[in-house]
């Protein structure tokens, strides 16, 4: 097989995992910080083996551990805020808004690093509001889902404008481990004070073990270092154009698995269908810029 292929297909799998995790949390019974702090455990726990096995290097100074494991807290609010989403409203819903995360990140990274806004990253923007509002429009029942999916896509912005800063620095195994001991910490301590661990924490039932399982080794650790490996080959672009199907294929999956339960009105899909869109066009139409 073509090693392009190859690449490409192994990008997709990991695509449609990462859509996957939304399926995994409708299914596991588990509450949402629950949930996280076993994912955030497991994942640091193969993550560990991997640098253990490859000899990363670890030691990258006090100063860098802390403020990556920083990012490790907004990574970890991320996930809740998704995962409790999905529970409140459904996976379409939920992956419907995810799709604004570009938005959110195209206006933080100039805050955060003192960069011009771009005018195409506005007008973007603007397409993507429009497809919020249709969503809105629509699906109004769900409004808490709406509103707590776009919290989960504004930290997802966040750490992923963040995450920039380190990425040239330090190998990025290397923070996402920092990253998912920071937030197994501290929803630990969370848990610790609602009096949740370690009563109600440690009784999954089987089948949440296994998804659990699931969740943490081929939705986490293991996708995040096979698309780090994909980067070697295939370009910034065609990721970031891959791991944009992430809400398609999720909500296919969840209109599988669910059935009828996920099947929205005309215009929650017609919204999804001009986020996307926006989304899409974004790396197209500045990579055209860029050549001019």
């Amino acid at each position: 097989m073509n090693i392009l292929l190859k690449n490409h297909l192994k990008l997709h799998f990991v695509v449609l995992l990462y859509g996957f995790t939304a399926i995994l949390g409708k299914l596991i019974t588990l509450p949402a910080p629950q949930m996280v702090w076993y994912r955030m455990f497991i994942a640091f726990v193969v993550l560990g083996g991997f640098i253990w096995l490859k000899k990363i290097p670890l030691n990258i100074g006090h100063r860098q551990i802390l403020k990556i494991m920083g990012v490790g807290l907004v990574v970890a609010f991320h996930w809740i805020t998704f995962f409790h989403a999905v529970k409140i409203s459904n996976v379409s819903v939920t992956l419907g808004c995810m799709a604004s995360t570009t938005l959110f990140a195209s206006f933080l990274e100039p805050i955060l690093f003192r960069k011009r806004i771009k005018w195409l990253e506005v007008l973007i923007g603007l397409l993507i509001i429009g497809g919020l509002y249709l969503i809105f429009q629509f699906e109004l029942s769900y409004w808490k889902g709406i509103i707590t999916a776009l919290i989960s896509a504004f930290l997802a912005g966040l750490f992923t404008v963040l995450n920039k800063y380190f990425i040239d620095k330090h190998h990025p195994v290397t923070i996402s481990f920092y990253e998912m001991i920071s937030g197994f910490i501290s929803i630990g301590i969370f848990l610790v004070i609602t009096d949740v661990l370690p009563a109600n924490l440690l009784k999954p039932n089987t089948s949440d073990i296994i998804f659990l399982l699931i969740l943490g080794i081929a939705c986490t650790a293991y996708a995040f270092v096979v698309a780090v490996d994909v980067m070697k080959i295939l370009s910034a672009y065609s990721v970031v154009l891959a791991i944009n199907m992430e809400p398609v294929y999720g909500i296919l999956l969840a209109f599988l698995f669910f059935g009828q339960s996920e099947l929205m009105s005309m215009g929650f899909y017609l919204g999804t269908i001009v986020i996307l869109a926006a989304v899409f066009l974004h790396p197209i139409l500045e990579k055209k810029f860029i050549k001019q």
